[in-house]
């Protein structure tokens, strides 16, 4: 109900537009699908050509959902709720309650369960046309990298930089794939802690890092990439910041080349984080690699360890047109983290970065 307020993340899936009323959209396994919506909505729905039928009401969808449950006699009833997958988690708590009330009717309230399953399947198994789209958005994201590394120089801010970003998205006729508050993400020098954090009046200077985590929406998918730079040229590259760099690198391919369907998520991140770990760096405090598609964090499978925090998402199989990105950071003693990002899709043998892997920092003179 009323989502141009309260959206379920699974809707622009299944169907463009909004719903106002309590709306049940029911997909059958046996390819049957039926809408129950308010009267006002009804043409909308039809004029779609989704369902097979479009079922109006005035005064209340409960005889109808009811009607059609009944006709259906589902062995479950899968409702977009979930723990762990925020992209699956669309039905409100007072929606569930009015549903479960509704099914006490006839019985079946005890056949609801998580259609997370289903949801990450659908949201994460990206088809051509979507690859391809992100494949675009990844594709302006390096434009825009490559036209900032010959404008950038010592004594920026952090905040001009990030508008001078803001300007080539413009012109580039794309939008954020985040919170453009902090997006891009801009780092300058050793004493800023990389997050979710946005622009200050950091000045970039001689012989520091610039780190930026920057990502645009086109056509409504997403890109998510993190490039370092370095003020100085290559002979001037402190030894301290190389090895960071090569074990960031070194730990992202190793996980590219390590995943392919039927892994495990925390499986792919083991990979990486142990190779970090016996370079003598501490563990990066994050998942390996999260999906990426309507949003830059897109649901479903996590490639991160089994921690708390993320539920039962790293234990999620990866899937052959699962994206995902692959980022890491180390920090060091006196330079700062240094930290990269690259996005890939999962084919039926391995990966295929869609990025370009950033194998070498990228010296501003």
């Amino acid at each position: 109900r009323e989502t141009s307020q309260i959206a379920d993340p699974v809707l622009p899936l299944i169907l463009d537009g909004d719903l106002v009323w309590q709306s049940g959209l029911l997909f059958a396994r046996s390819g049957e699908k039926v809408a129950i919506v308010g009267s006002f909505d009804a043409d909308a729905i039809g004029n779609t050509g989704i369902f097979d039928r479009v079922i109006p009401y005035v005064e209340s969808v409960e005889d109808f959902l009811l009607e059609e449950l009944e006709r259906l006699n589902p062995e479950q009833i899968a409702v977009n709720y979930s723990r762990d997958n925020v992209a699956a988690d669309g039905l409100t708590v007072g929606m569930y309650q009015i549903l479960k009330d509704h099914l006490s009717e006839i019985a079946m309230e005890d056949r609801l369960v998580s259609a997370e399953g289903v949801i990450g399947k659908l949201r994460g198994r990206k088809t051509p046309t979507e690859i391809s789209r992100i494949r675009r958005a990844v594709e302006i994201t390096e434009a825009i990298y490559d036209e900032m590394k010959e404008k950038i120089s010592v004594g920026m801010t952090e905040l001009h930089i990030y508008h001078m970003f803001h300007r080539a998205m413009e012109l580039q006729d794309v939008t954020s794939a985040w919170n453009p508050d902090h997006n891009p993400a801009v780092d300058a020098g050793p004493n800023k802690e990389f997050g979710h954090s946005g622009p200050t009046d950091n000045k970039t200077k001689e012989g520091h890092l610039l780190h930026f985590d920057f990502g645009v929406r086109w056509k409504d998918y997403c890109s998510d990439i993190q490039r370092m730079f370095f003020f100085g040229g290559p002979s001037d590259i402190p030894e301290e910041v190389k090895t960071a760099f090569d074990t960031v690198c070194g730990a992202i391919q190793s996980a590219a080349d390590f995943i392919r369907p039927g892994r495990v998520g925390h499986e792919v991140d083991a990979v990486a984080r142990e190779y970090v770990v016996d370079r003598g760096y501490e563990g990066y405090k994050h998942a390996l690699g999260h999906q990426v598609g309507r949003q830059a964090h897109d649901g479903g499978t996590l490639l991160g360890p089994l921690w708390e925090r993320y539920g039962d998402s790293p234990r999620g199989e990866v899937e052959k047109g699962n994206v995902f990105t692959l980022e890491l950071y180390v920090t060091t003693d006196n330079f700062g983290q240094v930290s990269l990002e690259e996005d890939i899709v999962v084919t039926s043998n391995g990966c295929e970065f869609l990025s370009s892997p950033q194998t070498e920092l990228i010296c501003i003179e």
